[in-house]
């Protein structure tokens, strides 16, 4: 029997290409959307095919992420635009700030899902020897579950 659809276009080099160029920031979206670029769909037939693709793939979206917080410094580094007003002063333009800001800020969260235990927030969960953790299950819910229970076999046994 035949298969169905189009063959897939996979090579090395192909996939070479993709990885390398979303380990250097591009995304996915804006690869695939180029001609003779596969469409995301293939992309992920491939990650779930293809093992060494997949771990590759995972490599290049961690070095992406470090990519990612090497441009946040990059516009951080940048000179701001400025604006003269009406009176001659020269200040910068609050415009620009903004659309900076988003640009930071966008990389940042990106980065914080691509390499958590990196750019990701830290969480601590713990005491110290004077303050120990303590874990405290109530009752209430589970005592509720059993009196609702305990309702429904009463209620079966009236029913008989």
């Amino acid at each position: 029997m035949a298969k169905m659809g189009r063959p897939s276009i996979y090579t090395d080099e192909l996939a070479a290409t993709i990885l390398g160029r979303i380990s250097n920031g591009e995304s996915l979206r804006s690869i695939t959307m180029e001609p003779g670029m596969p469409n995301p769909d293939t992309i992920y037939v491939w990650l779930l095919k293809r093992p060494d693709f997949a771990e590759n793939y995972t490599r290049a979206r961690e070095e992406q992420a470090d990519t990612l917080a090497d441009e946040i410094l990059a516009i951080a580094d940048e000179t701001p635009d400025s604006v003269t007003d009406e009176k001659g002063i020269s200040r910068t333009d609050s415009g620009w700030v903004s659309w900076q800001r988003n640009r930071v800020d966008a990389r940042k969260w990106v980065a914080s899902k691509l390499k958590p235990k990196k750019y990701g927030d830290a969480l601590k969960v713990g005491g110290d020897k004077d303050n120990p953790l303590a874990v405290t299950v109530g009752t209430e819910v589970f005592d509720s579950v059993l009196e609702n229970l305990a309702l429904q076999k009463r209620l079966q046994k009236s029913k008989k």
